[in-house]
């Protein structure tokens, strides 16, 4: 054979080869990406089944459990589009942190052991969902980059995958950091 068939021939194959290896990049990544979701959505779900045992701790300290629970019931409907679950989520992450704050008013409530254990219960869900989210946006990262990459991204239009969004969440258990002003150092500069 003539040395430019055999040139041609091995070009083909290697462009063949390098197109099937980006291709089953795109659908590792996809893969990953529908595994880590339904990581999330698992511990979503936990910390949906405690939301009622919270309540119901806290419900002879006060009567507002009942709006708590509905605008928990309102938001989750178990969306699957990954932007409409995150609106659901941050409402009842609202609904939670409203609910936390209604029981630091009760000393007793705070004390009881019950409730403790629910508590605890709910930071360790949180703990799963954020890890759940990390390596969720993780997996999107590199997607992303695939799909941006230069050649990779022919393959990307021509099999219609599309960028994915990343999953933010403020949790019921986060606390906000306190604003620290930096007057009092300007002062003793001086």
């Amino acid at each position: 054979m003539q040395p430019i068939i055999i040139f041609v021939i091995f070009a083909l194959l290697a462009s063949i080869a390098w197109f099937i290896n980006a291709y089953n990049r795109f659908i590792k990544y996809k893969n990953r990406i529908e595994e880590a979701w339904s990581g999330i959505d698992v511990a979503l779900r936990r910390r949906f089944n405690l939301i009622p045992n919270l309540i119901r701790a806290i419900e002879r300290y006060e009567k507002h459990e009942d709006k708590i629970f509905q605008t928990k019931n309102d938001y989750w409907a178990g969306s699957t589009d990954i932007s409409n679950r995150v609106e659901e989520e941050t409402q009842v992450s609202k609904s939670l942190r409203g609910l936390l704050a209604l029981a630091e008013a009760y000393p007793d409530l705070k004390a009881s052991a019950n409730f403790l254990d629910l508590q605890n219960s709910l930071g360790e869900i949180e703990e799963d969902i954020q890890t759940a989210r990390n390596r969720y946006n993780s997996n999107v990262g590199r997607f992303n980059t695939l799909i941006e990459s230069f050649p990779a991204n022919f393959i990307a239009r021509k099999f219609g995958f599309e960028k994915q969004n990343y999953f933010t969440l403020d949790l019921a258990t986060q606390r906000e950091l306190p604003e620290v002003g930096f007057s009092a150092f300007r002062g003793a500069k001086k």
